[in-house]
């Protein structure tokens, strides 16, 4: 799951249109309800379906509809062409698994089929901030399945010798933890490279920013905007208790790599990072700690980027009521949870939780998912995120020493023309 969560958090290339999907219903199954020897298709990615979950979806599937279903796992290189050409094919996978942000570009070309009965039906409590991504121009395109965000992982020794005793509440009580760090002198407070983007998007959906705005009919950079400021702000500060490139992201290098040798305080991570530290130095796993990214007041942690993956349903496939079955199991109460339970994703619902408890990474990601968000979900989005990325070089920009209105006016000519890309 650890590559899936990666992978779902950005797009990283345009799709092209697919505009022959918009006038295909598709055929529903046969009025007799009789599903045997039919096969349902599924494609998951690669990582996101674990074995335990998964051969319990089926069997479960299989024994209700007597149907087969044909499990393929999809590698994340090269899947928006593969998957968009399957999409405008008479024979589409069924249902299919597709990275959160990238969920608009496939609704706008017609590739998905309309899910709002099924939302009315098992997703009255989805947690609104895992199924706005699978929601676009007001239509239900797709259902939340899971998502993942950063925590704080710290090294409890070195904030033990700092003389610090519990986790902050507060952003203000973080930087103090890290002044005190700073003063004992031993260790690196902080590891934040300068282009750590997803978690300066989180600041700005801790702000309430929104990194475009609507000209007329199209999109443009919003960069400028006085609560994008005051993320970027906020960024500074963190970014001001670390020895990191200004000009790098954070797999370059790895800052789990860069943690695992003992003499950093902490990082802004997703929790599988934990992991790759622990496989660089095994000797660091009992110092490893966990904390949810503190906000502005004790009641409301900072904002997050939500990373993750939605279930769709192919507009032209013909077995849509097949394909729905297969959705009311896999997003069961039972099965989420288990999800959750088995890798420590964040379950489409706030009830489903406490089958977090024990995974203490999971546990520290929790409270921030509900207030959390993703960049645009817009199609036109896509391009943005593609390298050269001008956000990062916005963000190092202002960490040089540019204000935050001559940054985001040295880049907002390249967001604009990328914003402006024909999909």
């Amino acid at each position: 799951m650890k590559r899936g969560l990666i992978a779902a958090t950005g797009v990283a290339a345009l799709l092209v249109s697919v505009a022959a999907c918009g006038s295909d219903k598709g055929d529903k199954d046969s009025g007799s309800g009789d599903s045997k020897g039919k096969t349902l298709t599924v494609w998951f990615m690669d990582g996101s379906n674990p074995p335990g979950w998964t051969k319990a979806v089926q069997a479960e599937f299989e024994q209700k509809t007597g149907a087969r279903l044909d499990v393929q796992v999809q590698k994340w290189d090269g899947i928006q062409q593969k998957l968009t050409t399957a999409l405008s094919e008479s024979t589409p996978p069924d249902v299919f698994e597709v990275g959160n942000t990238q969920t608009p570009s496939y609704a706008e070309t017609g590739g998905l089929a309309d899910l709002g009965d099924l939302k009315k039906e098992i997703g009255k409590d989805w947690t609104e901030s895992l199924n706005k991504p699978a929601v676009f121009d007001g239509t239900q395109y797709a259902a939340p399945w899971y998502a993942a965000n950063r925590v704080v992982i710290y090294n409890k020794k070195i904030w033990a010798d700092a003389g610090i005793k519990d986790v902050p509440k507060t952003r203000a009580d973080f930087f103090k933890d890290l002044e005190a760090i700073q003063k004992k002198g031993d260790a690196e407070p902080l590891y934040l490279p300068g282009q750590n983007w997803y978690f300066f998007t989180g600041l700005t959906i801790g702000t309430g920013a929104d990194l475009v705005k609507k000209d007329g009919n199209k999109y443009v950079s919003n960069l400028a905007d006085p609560k994008v400021t005051k993320a970027m702000e906020i960024y500074k500060q963190y970014q001001a208790f670390s020895k990191a490139p200004q000009d790098k992201d954070e797999a370059t290098p790895q800052q789990a790599d860069v943690f695992a040798k003992g003499k950093t305080g902490a990082f802004i991570g997703m929790g599988w990072e934990a992991a790759t530290a622990i496989k660089a130095n095994p000797q660091i796993e009992k110092d490893l700690g966990y904390f949810t990214i503190p906000g502005e007041t004790a009641d409301k942690p900072e904002g997050v980027f939500l990373g993750g993956s939605n279930l769709a349903i192919a507009e032209r496939s013909k077995k849509k009521e097949l394909a729905e079955e297969f959705l009311k199991i896999a997003l069961s109460d039972k099965n989420e949870g288990a999800l959750a339970k088995e890798v420590g994703s964040i379950p489409n619902k706030d009830a489903l939780l406490a089958n977090l408890k024990g995974n203490a990474a999971a546990e520290a990601a929790a409270p921030a998912a509900k207030g959390g968000g993703t960049t645009p979900l817009i199609p036109e989005w896509a391009a943005v995120e593609n390298a050269p990325n001008p956000i990062k070089a916005y963000m190092t920009a202002v960490l040089g020493g540019k204000s935050p209105e001559e940054a985001a006016k040295q880049v907002e000519g390249d967001v604009n023309k990328r914003l402006s890309q024909k999909q």
